[in-house]
């Protein structure tokens, strides 16, 4: 039979309330007595029965996180800063990967409410979250990370400065004297991906040439075909934007050698190693994570108000590979 919390008291010698005060980590128990519950407990084999305690609580004490790609450095990134803010507050994390698909997104997020998560963390893949709707008013919190919920869905949201950024990126090649600048984005049905071509269209003004702008998802075939066509132009370009960290290492293949002008948003691992060192955009992956997570034990913690938008800043790393002269 599984041992029970009045088998452990009675085994330490102590009052049921006091293991049950050990067992949940809450104070007024001194060191000794604590430690006796706790060989006690090791004695008998006593683990905590979760079920009940959710009935009793109402909360599970897990959170879910529903994230791009577990395998990006970016989102590893902000998924390892929401765990280390779920420790704190001795929470689990239930995480998984949408891969840019909104069914996988939707199944994700109902499968982690199915399990009566305390509150979800979300980096969306579609534009329509109605489906959660009936859980947002059953009381389950959520914060939007990276990018921002569908239309008619009023939830907490923590972005980054993605049209600011690209402005700045933009700008520093423009201030090196380029006149014409590429960009190559991701998928225009992604939110980053559209602020950030909205940020380097802001900056180039009258500059801007639709043939050097190609918004996909960056294989390497079609990077390298983006490449090859831009570049035989009669008038290419001399310096090239890239709207992600996998967009510019994909460009960085595709180039074979051929120096340009390059800047990217978002930074990565070794861009400092190449030389030229690549000058990039960085946002910061742990900041958002950390700032989603907090945003949203403090709602779980009961704290009301209106939805907040949360915008951080980006940082312009400049490492040479930006300052390229045309011609150079």
């Amino acid at each position: 039979m599984r041992p029970t919390m009045k088998d452990v008291a009675a085994e330490a010698g102590v009052a049921l309330k006091t293991v049950s005060r050990v067992v949940n980590n809450e104070p007024g128990v001194n060191a000794a007595t604590a430690d006796r519950v706790r060989a006690a407990i090791e004695r008998l084999g006593y683990s905590r029965n979760e079920s009940a305690r959710v009935l009793r609580q109402g909360r599970t004490s897990s959170i879910g996180l529903v994230i791009e790609d577990v395998g990006d450095p970016f989102y590893s990134g902000v998924s390892r800063a929401v765990e280390d803010v779920a420790i704190r507050h001795g929470s689990l994390v239930l995480s998984g990967s949408s891969a840019e698909e909104p069914a996988r997104e939707r199944e994700l997020v109902l499968t982690f409410c199915a399990r009566r998560v305390d509150g979800l963390i979300v980096v969306p893949a579609g534009a329509d979250h109605s489906y959660l709707r009936s859980e947002l008013a059953a009381g389950t919190p959520a914060v939007f990370v990276d990018r921002p919920a569908g239309e008619g869905i009023d939830v907490d949201t923590v972005l980054c400065d993605n049209r600011g950024g690209a402005r700045m990126a933009t700008a520093h090649l423009l201030a090196h004297g380029h006149r014409r600048v590429a960009f190559l984005g991701d998928s225009p049905a992604i939110f980053t991906a559209g602020e950030r071509e909205r940020g380097y269209r802001e900056a180039l003004g009258d500059l801007v040439d639709e043939r050097l702008i190609s918004m996909a998802h960056p294989t390497l075939e079609r990077v390298r075909a983006d490449l090859d066509r831009m570049l035989g132009m009669d008038d290419p370009p001399t310096a090239l934007f890239t709207g992600n960290g996998r967009m510019t290492t994909t460009v960085l293949r595709a180039l074979a050698g051929r120096r340009i002008a390059l800047i990217g948003f978002d930074d990565f691992e070794l861009a400092d190693l190449l030389t030229p060192g690549v000058s990039v955009v960085a946002q910061d992956p742990a900041g958002l994570g950390r700032v989603s997570a907090e945003l949203l034990f403090r709602r779980i913690a009961g704290e009301g108000g209106p939805a907040e938008r949360v915008q951080l800043p980006v940082t312009l790393i400049p490492r040479g590979s930006g300052e390229i002269p045309p011609g150079g």
